[in-house]
């Protein structure tokens, strides 16, 4: 039976503001969707409708009662005082359930074999685990979480970072296998090696996916349908994301046309309107009405999330910018550089990736001061302006307006042709229409919130400027505002991302973070970094193949006719080990059948045996190597 999912009148409202407003789609079995937007137009709010978290909309999810949704946030709600592996198994979807019934059981059946009911319950939870392929479920959950770079299975979730409980929450929702998967910025927090883990899981994944991505190399990749949602409104596009740029380009430059044209209709409008006809026939009112009306229109404008311009002016930067002298540093006892020297020059684009908790912030911090060093020296030049975006952001005054917010750092801002551009025009180019710009700052989304706060350090024209992770926290347009925005700029930035398609356009020069201070310099793009990497894995698993053959047929030259000393002795003691090695066999054999109630005793035998028949395999391929020379 083909499973769908189909949204009717699906309309959300956030005070004032509509989210989105009488939307229909259906979700077939297989589509992988894109959804992309601005930061706070209602993408995490459609899926908490979609995934039923959230019931305060009007309309109607349809689906059948069999139907399963798994649902990653970006927040997951992880209980603090569990491990990582009881915290997987304590998500509330039915795999999990049916485990922990199927342990519940066993436990009470295991402490009273005698009775009855307790009997009853267990046989049926044994058939439970068998009908949902629960078995296997925790091999799968170590499996996944070993691939997001979760190790310590034992660890409290109170004492994870954001990041690692992000991966633990992906890995609950990957393990249940839903025929929706409902995934709200995947990326954040993963290193490229897990992207890439990521992105052939689900290209391998049975069910239907919706993912909110800044991630546009990664949305091209899982993507083969793109729904935009802009101004409350649901615009479905077919293909991955490269398909849909090509046609959103196409559509940006028909609304332009048609804006273009209404302006110039108006200018004819308000000439005919200034001559003061004298004679207002029924035929000229109506005219005046349509005048209006297109006044109207004009002056509201035309609501548009296509490329947006911003080239603000800034202060002159000197030749000495950042000066990186042995510095070494430890946080918590942990080194995270040692005698790391560098010198940052006007003009340059630095990128740092690489792995989770290695530094790589640690290192913005040091340079803009707020952390400490232990030993060298960090010089800035007396010329240099720096703005930081953090991704821990500054206090925002929440009482305040919007446009009173940065009408505080200055009303006027000049561009780089030394234009003024005024507060109104700034905010509009970073996509707040008028309608929001006396809007108080605590009605904002929390990307709206980041947004502006990018706008505000943008505006205090800094000639220097340090980016951490950007692309956590931005959505697609504001990101491309920006990737235009360090094109034209002519100072020196700095950014922290493990966003391929962000860190290509904004860097050509990069330091790879490996850990325990070990830094690798690469000139050149992110991607061409990491397809260099492949090249050299690949090259080293070919030389160590083509060293084993040169050994194996160097040895297959020689002629051996007896065996050596140290040979004889072993060829002496081998049927021994043989025999030692069958009787553990035919033991480890003996209590998996003495088991079969216990699952975690099942899959540790089971473990055990298959070590036990490899070895038995091993030495019996060595016995009848050695028999050929004994004597």
């Amino acid at each position: 039976m083909v499973e769908t999912l189909r949204a009717d009148k699906l309309t959300k409202t956030y005070g004032e503001k509509v989210l989105f407003k009488n939307l229909d789609f259906i979700i077939n079995e297989n589509d992988r969707i894109g959804l992309i937007g601005t930061n706070g137009s209602g993408k995490s709010s459609l899926l908490n409708a979609i995934s039923g978290t959230d019931h305060d909309f009007t309309g109607n999810i349809i689906t059948s009662k069999a139907y399963r949704i798994g649902y990653l946030q970006q927040q997951p709600d992880l209980p603090e005082d569990m491990t990582v592996m009881e915290s997987v198994f304590a998500g509330k979807q039915k795999v999990f359930k049916i485990i922990r019934h199927y342990e519940d059981a066993l436990n009470d059946y295991s402490n009273h074999p005698d009775n009855q009911e307790f009997e009853r319950r267990y046989l049926a939870a044994e058939a439970k685990m068998n009908e949902g392929d629960a078995w296997n479920t925790e091999s799968r959950v170590k499996t996944i979480l070993t691939q997001l770079k979760i190790t310590n299975m034992d660890q409290k979730i109170g004492t994870m970072s954001g990041g690692q409980q992000k991966r633990v929450g992906l890995a609950q929702v990957l393990i249940q296998s839903p025929n929706l998967l409902l995934l709200d910025e995947p990326t954040n927090h993963l290193d490229f090696d897990s992207i890439d883990w990521l992105e052939q899981y689900l290209s391998s994944y049975k069910g239907s996916l919706i993912v909110v991505t800044h991630d546009r190399y990664f949305l091209d990749q899982v993507s083969n349908h793109i729904w935009e949602l802009s101004f409350g409104s649901l615009y479905e596009y077919p293909g991955n994301y490269q398909t849909y740029v090509a046609k959103k380009a196409e559509l940006v430059d028909e609304q332009l046309a048609t804006s273009h044209k209404e302006q110039q209709l108006y200018k004819q409008e308000l000439k005919w309107m200034k001559t003061g006809a004298k004679a207002r026939s029924t035929k000229q009112n109506a005219r005046i009405e349509r005048f209006n009306q297109l006044e109207d229109k004009v002056k509201e404008g035309t609501p548009l999330d296509g490329e947006l311009d911003i080239a603000m002016g800034q202060q002159r930067l000197g030749k000495k910018v950042i000066e990186i002298n042995h510095v070494s540093l430890e946080i918590a006892n942990k080194p995270i550089l040692r005698d790391f020297s560098m010198l940052i020059q006007n003009g340059q684009r630095i990128g740092i990736s690489g792995e989770n908790g290695a530094g790589k912030s640690s290192l913005l911090n040091a340079i803009a001061g707020i952390l400490p060093i232990q030993s060298g020296s960090i010089e800035i030049g007396e010329t240099v302006k720096m703005a930081y975006y953090t991704q821990q952001m500054e206090t925002i005054p929440e009482d305040k307006r919007v446009i009173s917010y940065l009408t505080d750092i200055g009303q006027n801002i000049v561009d780089a042709d030394g234009n003024k551009i005024s507060v109104t025009n700034l905010l509009e180019q970073f996509l707040f229409p008028k309608f929001m710009h006396g809007t108080l700052i605590r009605k904002l989304s929390g990307g709206e919130k980041r947004r502006l706060y990018l706008l505000k350090l943008l505006m205090e024209q800094p000639n220097v400027l340090l980016l951490d992770e950007p692309t956590n926290n931005l959505d697609i347009a504001t990101l491309t505002v920006l990737e235009d925005y360090i094109k034209h700029f002519n100072g020196t930035t700095i950014t922290v991302s493990h966003d391929r398609y962000f860190l290509n356009k904004v860097a050509d020069r990069l330091l790879i973070f490996e850990g325990n201070t070990k830094i690798e310099r690469y000139n050149g793009i992110f991607t061409d970094y990491l397809s260099s990497k492949k090249e050299k894995k690949v090259c080293n698993e070919t030389k160590v193949k083509s060293d084993n053959k040169v050994e194996a047929r160097s040895n297959s030259t020689k002629k051996k006719t007896k065996l050596t000393y140290a040979e004889k002795i072993e060829f002496d003691g081998i049927e021994a080990k043989i025999e030692k090695n069958e009787n553990e066999i035919k033991k480890v054999t003996e209590e998996m059948q003495n088991n079969g109630e216990d699952y975690n005793k099942l899959a540790e035998l089971q473990r055990k045996l298959d070590d036990l028949n490899k070895e038995s395999d091993d030495l019996v391929a060595r016995w009848e190597y050695l028999s050929e020379f004994a004597e």
